[in-house]
């Protein structure tokens, strides 16, 4: 096990410069029981963050900075934490560039007036899916720049809902999407520019089998909706579609700066269905994702049937 400087840093923080082939990774006397270093001073970083941490002393932030066109950062943990950018250059040729293994709120910071790139290799080994991959809910905040560049999958893979709050997010390639969600997509405010991609720039799944229905804060929600209030967003050079979404896509304020026909929306482009038996269905939802009794008495309107594995989008009249 690798021996971590313990210098003079923030208490509940951990700083991680990066310098071509090493790394120094110093952690605050105050939590240096709770994380656990396996880096051997290399490029790539592996922390282990214990369990009780945010109970006895708060959320930890974790500041990355320099660079290395042979690196990763690699968190693995189970409670909120904080990424701060602070002027960052990382390449994995082997894999994505941040691997978040946290299924916990992961809040994305990009430090005031810093730059920060994160490039991934073409082919990864693991069964990983983005350059920035969070297995967690992530937020993107900050008043720095993120640039990031996807060459094997998705520039930005979370495995539940991104909320972007503000800061420069400018994603130049990647081969498969730009952005890759699931539960839902808020944009709050900020600059996202998003260009180069193989498939959609932005795609919001459903996580679960059993949605849930739309909620004003958000809290537990899992609609695969898309949501736009505030800030600037351009989507261009796509190979599939600007917006993808399994639910519904809302846009209440901001810029939009993209071909607004090419908007997927699960309630768009849906061909009429109709169906005289329901038999079969294992369960039925409205577009508020509320769960439908399973009998003929519903109403006239538009649903979604999930039938074993299947999902079809159906039209009762």
């Amino acid at each position: 096990m690798a021996t971590t400087a313990v210098n003079a840093v923030d208490d509940n923080t951990v700083e991680i410069f990066y310098n071509g082939s090493s790394a120094s990774v110093n952690i605050a006397p105050n939590i240096s029981s709770y994380i656990t270093n396996l880096s051997n001073g290399s490029s790539h970083v592996k922390l282990i963050q214990s369990s009780g941490v945010n109970d006895k002393v708060g959320e930890i932030t974790y500041n990355l900075s320099g660079s290395s066109t042979d690196g990763n950062f690699y968190l693995e943990g189970s409670y909120k934490t904080t990424i701060e950018l602070a002027g960052l250059s990382l390449t994995n040729p082997s894999g994505p560039a941040l691997n978040i293994q946290n299924g916990k709120r992961v809040t994305i910071s990009a430090k005031k007036g810093t730059t920060n790139t994160l490039t991934d290799g073409s082919n990864y080994t693991d069964d990983l899916n983005g350059c920035l991959h969070c297995k967690g809910h992530t937020e993107f905040q900050g008043k720095g720049t993120l640039n990031i560049v996807g060459n094997y999958k998705h520039a930005i893979y979370s495995k539940e809902y991104i909320e972007i709050k503000n800061l420069t997010l400018n994603i130049t390639a990647a081969q498969k999407d730009g952005i890759h969600c699931k539960e839902y997509f808020l944009m709050k405010g900020g600059t996202v520019n998003i260009s180069g991609v193989g498939d959609d720039g932005i795609q919001v799944e459903i996580k679960e089998d059993k949605p849930t229905a739309a909620t004003t804060d958000h809290e537990d929600e899992d609609t695969g909706n898309f949501y736009m209030e505030d800030g600037e967003l351009t989507i261009n050079n796509f190979g599939g579609n600007a917006i993808k979404a399994d639910g519904s896509v809302t846009v209440s304020g901001g810029t939009q700066n993209y071909d607004k026909n090419a908007v997927s929306e699960y309630a768009s482009g849906i061909s009429n269905i109709v169906i005289d038996d329901l038999g079969g269905a294992n369960a039925i939802y409205d577009l508020n994702g509320r769960q439908m009794p399973d009998d003929k008495s519903l109403s006239k309107g538009l649903y979604i049937i999930r039938k074993g594995n299947q999902v079809k989008k159906t039209i009762i009249r």
